[in-house]
């Protein structure tokens, strides 16, 4: 019966591949007929599978400098994502972090949100994003008088979506908290089988992401800057010029790098370090199927993923979800497990310079193999598994 629905694949925009749009690219294989509806697109940005697909952008497309400075344009995207017209669709499946959940359905039609987080930036996150030297003077006045807006929206939209699935335990339990609304957890795809573990370790840590004030790659660079330790930096965004002023000799960016590029600086390096509060964070994951370690902030998806020195148990720290589709068995399990990675639990300078220590005098611990076995618990097969079944079950329970 879900063969012969007509899908549409929501998602807020298509300006690069990160865990978004990983999904959205398998999302696009499950569904190899579904159209898909972003408010922005910019071309050779995403990945072939994406590309080949028809892509609708909405008025957000043709403002200026919208490529490079869609985020100012903020004030908009309720607007812009309700103006899409998707008569004749028997399936909505939306990908959120932003708005595309609240895109307007049709009648006859069901609604599925993947949400990779509510909006960071007017819910739990709004005063990393406003914090003096992270935003200009405007943005910063602007954040705080549009954010109860905003919320409003974020709010009366959900009567729009009719299941929604979170990407972790921490994102469902925000979903519970902020929408009032129970969420099936299905963890994002991590394509495992485009990494591996590398015959040597070279003397760098590394750290990638997205230059966004949450990911706090700015505590990465003072900690390194005090431990005169070398530390490689892959990324861009809007807080490159803040980021690169603050870098000692240690510190090297190397900007964007092709996919190939990113994993062999993974396979090669000492520890990923992973600073900021994410809500799942394939990266430690990606880390970990080459068989490295990862020292992380202890707080946000990467409790869910990643096993610390210091507990020798997994703990789900979150309160467990409703419905089955949540759970996989090889990633939670009573036993004890071998460590992946070391946390620490304030975000200073003097938690993360202890965090590297404890790393670096237990570096024996980490068997590389054993870190690649918990990476394979999130693999990209066990996503389209669980995604196919939710739906399915859905589709054949909604349809008349």
């Amino acid at each position: 019966m879900l063969a012969e629905a007509k899908v549409a694949l929501v998602h807020d925009w298509l300006t690069g591949m990160r865990g978004g749009e990983r999904c959205l690219e398998a999302l696009c294989e499950l569904f190899p007929g579904a159209d898909i509806f972003t408010l922005l697109h910019v071309k050779g940005s995403v990945s072939k599978t994406i590309e080949e697909r028809r892509i609708r952008t909405s008025a957000i497309q043709r403002l200026p400098f919208a490529a490079t400075r869609h985020r100012y344009y903020l004030p908009l995207f309720p607007w812009a994502i309700e103006q899409f017209r998707l008569d004749g669709y028997d399936l909505i499946l939306s990908s959120s972090h932003c708005v595309a959940k609240g895109v307007k359905p049709p009648p006859r039609a069901l609604h599925i949100a993947y949400v990779h987080t509510p909006m960071r930036y007017i819910w739990d996150m709004q005063d990393s994003y406003v914090a003096s030297g992270r935003m200009g003077p405007v943005s910063r006045l602007m954040l705080p008088a549009i954010a109860g807006r905003l919320r409003r929206w974020d709010i009366a939209v959900n009567v729009r979506v009719d299941h929604f699935i979170a990407n972790s335990l921490h994102v469902a339990d925000r979903i519970r908290r902020h929408y009032g609304r129970e969420a099936t957890v299905v963890y994002p795809p991590v394509d495992t089988a485009r990494f591996h573990i590398a015959e040597r370790t070279d003397d760098y840590y590394l750290a990638v992401g997205a230059f966004a004030p949450y990911k706090r790659i700015d505590l990465a660079i003072e900690t390194f800057n005090r431990l005169r330790r070398r530390l490689v930096i892959v990324g861009e965004g809007q807080e490159g010029s803040r980021l690169r002023r603050m870098a000692g000799p240690t510190i090297e960016f190397v900007g964007w790098r092709p996919d190939s590029e990113v994993v062999d600086l993974l396979s090669r390096c000492r520890a990923l370090v992973f600073p900021g509060e994410e809500d799942f964070g394939i990266l430690p994951v990606e880390a970990m199927a080459c068989g490295r370690p990862v020292i992380a902030y202890g707080k946000g998806g990467v409790t869910e993923t990643v096993i610390s020195l210091d507990r020798s148990t997994f703990d789900v720290q979150c309160s467990e979800p409703h419905n089955t589709f949540s759970l996989q068995p090889s990633a939670f399990s009573l036993e004890p497990q071998p460590p992946t990675g070391v946390f620490f639990y304030e975000q200073t300078v003097e938690a993360l310079v202890q965090a590297v220590d404890l790393f670096e005098r237990s570096a024996d611990r980490f068997e590389p193999e054993a870190l690649r076995a918990r990476a394979l618990a999130f693999d990209r097969s066990i996503f389209e598994k669980r995604i196919t079944a939710f739906v399915t079950e859905c589709y054949e329970a909604w349809k008349p």
